[in-house]
């Protein structure tokens, strides 16, 4: 039998431990205020930490398999803590932000701007949700949890490239 973990004090809706663990990114998600921004800080952390130990050349596929990683084991995770407490988009889900933090953070350079601004370009976005990000959200259960912030990230990420383009960014 799969442990689980309850989500909600109902007692009678409860998700395996692996989602919980996935989708809270290890309980950060329930970081109060604001746990969506704790999510893209703890991801901005772990990055910079890696980018460090990651030779320049690496940092791009290694951001770009990471990114493909989250996505791929956070919408199952995502829909499985959904589907436990009946809430389309728990805010304490927050592997949606670490995925599309991630692909904001590609190619970025490891400079204390660069990765600045990749967080908070990414947040903005993330709640702003211009279109299509906003419509993405309809998606069903974590397809639509995760993918709108990728959506987010990818925004980020092409005025991340674009300003590093013309020289605005190093």
């Amino acid at each position: 039998m799969e442990p689980t973990a309850k989500l909600s004090n109902s007692g009678t809706h409860s998700a395996p431990a692996w989602a919980v663990a996935i989708a809270t990114v290890f309980g950060v998600g329930h970081i109060r205020p604001g746990p969506g921004t704790w999510g893209s800080l703890a991801t901005v952390i772990v990055w910079a930490l890696a980018a460090r130990e990651i030779p320049g050349k690496w940092l791009f596929p290694a951001t770009i398999s990471a990114a493909a990683v989250v996505v791929i084991i956070g919408i199952p995770a995502a829909t499985q803590v959904a589907r436990s407490t009946g809430i389309k988009d728990p805010q304490f889900v927050v592997i949606d932000e670490v995925a599309g933090q991630l692909i904001a953070l590609t190619g970025a350079s490891f400079s204390w701007k660069s990765v600045l601004l990749g967080f908070i370009l990414f947040r903005a976005f993330d709640i702003w949700k211009p279109p299509p990000v906003r419509q993405l959200e309809r998606l069903p259960e974590g397809t639509g949890i995760v993918v709108d912030d990728v959506a987010a990230g990818v925004y980020a990420l092409i005025i991340m490239h674009l300003l590093r383009h013309f020289g605005l960014l190093m």
